[in-house]
């Protein structure tokens, strides 16, 4: 399977270009790095995240941890955590659980991106399966999410 038609759609009508790339099956965005010879801190991970009562996307390098404090600051929340499983079957079908593309306006959902993972000439990004990712630049990307925040979520794992 591919990418999903629900992205490649999203994709096409903001007319952006973008790559896409075939590998072979991985779980990590560390792993994926590896796997296409490239840096791991251009490879971006997204991770779902609820803070206080809404959950929103946040883009960080490969080689990076969310550094929570940082988030909360930036977020200007009380309390934050990583959604369930569940809670992303229920509500980001069509996608399996770890390959969440980082367009949070495709699921009406806010999106935060690492400043140091979008200094890059080129960033890769889930696509939705864990065999396919997207390669975009970042000026791109901001356009795929007009009201992306930018700030610096990440630290040295």
């Amino acid at each position: 399977m591919a990418i999903p038609q629900k992205i490649i759609k999203f994709l096409e009508k903001a007319k952006v270009k973008y790559e896409q790339i075939g590998h072979r099956t991985v779980y990590t965005a560390y792993d994926k790095a590896a796997t296409l010879r490239v840096p791991a801190k251009i490879v971006g991970k997204t991770l779902v995240i609820r803070f206080d009562r809404n959950v929103g996307l946040v883009l960080i390098p490969a080689n990076k941890n969310l550094d929570k404090l940082k988030f909360k600051k930036a977020a200007k929340a009380k309390s934050i955590d990583f959604v369930k499983e569940a809670w992303m079957k229920k509500n980001l079908k069509g996608l399996k659980v770890g390959t969440v593309p980082p367009f949070g306006n495709l699921f009406k959902l806010p999106t935060f991106a690492d400043r140091g993972l979008m200094k890059n000439q080129k960033i890769i990004v889930s696509a939705g399966n864990y065999n396919w990712s997207i390669k975009i630049t970042p000026a791109n990307f901001k356009k795929l999410v007009p009201d992306l925040i930018i700030g610096n979520f990440g630290k040295t794992k």
